[in-house]
C-alpha cells in the first residue's frame, strides 16, 4: 500500500568467528570517531577472512591487511584486519581472493596468521566499516558473539 515507505534493507554478515564490540571502542581514533565510516567491529577467533556480502572484490590492499566488497546495491563494506597492521609490511597474510573476484558471502579472501599479527600488531580487533560512497540511510546493529556468515549488520 505505501511502497514508497518501504526500505531497502541489506544485511551485512561477520567475515571472520569472534566477538562483536561497538566502533566506539576500537583504540583507534579514525576507526571510533566513524572517519572512515560507520560500522561494527570483531574481535576474530579464527584465521580466515571472509565476504560479508554478495558482490565483487573492489580493493585488497598491497599488504593484504584489509579488503572491500562492493555490492550491486549501492554497499561497500571494508574489512581492515587488526590495528596498525599495515606496518607489518603483510607478513601474517595471505591473500586467497583477487581484486575483481565475483564473492558470495563467506568466501575466504584472507588467511592470517592470528597468533603472528596478535604479537607484533597494536590490536587484532578488526573494524567492519560502510564505505562513506554507500547510499545508506541507517545502520542496526548486532553485537554479539558470532560466527562468519553470521548476520552483524542490516543497512537501509
Amino acid at each position: 500500500m505505501f511502497g514508497f515507505l518501504k526500505r531497502k534493507v541489506r544485511d551485512v554478515f561477520s567475515p571472520v568467528d569472534g566477538q562483536v564490540v561497538a566502533l566506539e571502542s576500537v583504540p583507534d581514533e579514525v576507526f571510533s570517531q566513524k572517519m572512515v565510516g560507520d560500522g561494527v567491529a570483531v574481535i576474530p577467533v579464527s584465521n580466515l577472512f571472509t565476504a560479508p556480502i554478495d558482490g565483487v572484490v573492489s580493493k585488497i590492499f598491497s599488504t593484504n591487511h584489509a579488503y572491500s566488497i562492493k555490492s550491486s546495491k549501492d554497499l561497500e563494506v571494508m574489512v581492515h584486519i587488526g590495528l596498525e597492521t599495515v606496518a607489518l609490511e603483510g607478513k601474517g597474510f595471505t591473500r586467497v581472493a583477487q581484486e575483481g573476484d565475483e564473492v558470495k558471502v563467506g568466501d575466504v579472501i584472507i588467511e592470517v596468521d592470528l597468533a603472528y599479527i596478535r604479537d607484533h600488531a597494536k590490536d587484532i580487533i578488526t573494524p567492519i566499516i560502510i564505505s562513506d560512497e554507500s547510499d545508506v540511510k541507517a545502520i542496526e546493529k548486532n553485537l554479539d558473539i558470532v560466527k562468519s556468515k553470521d548476520k552483524i549488520m542490516e543497512v537501509s
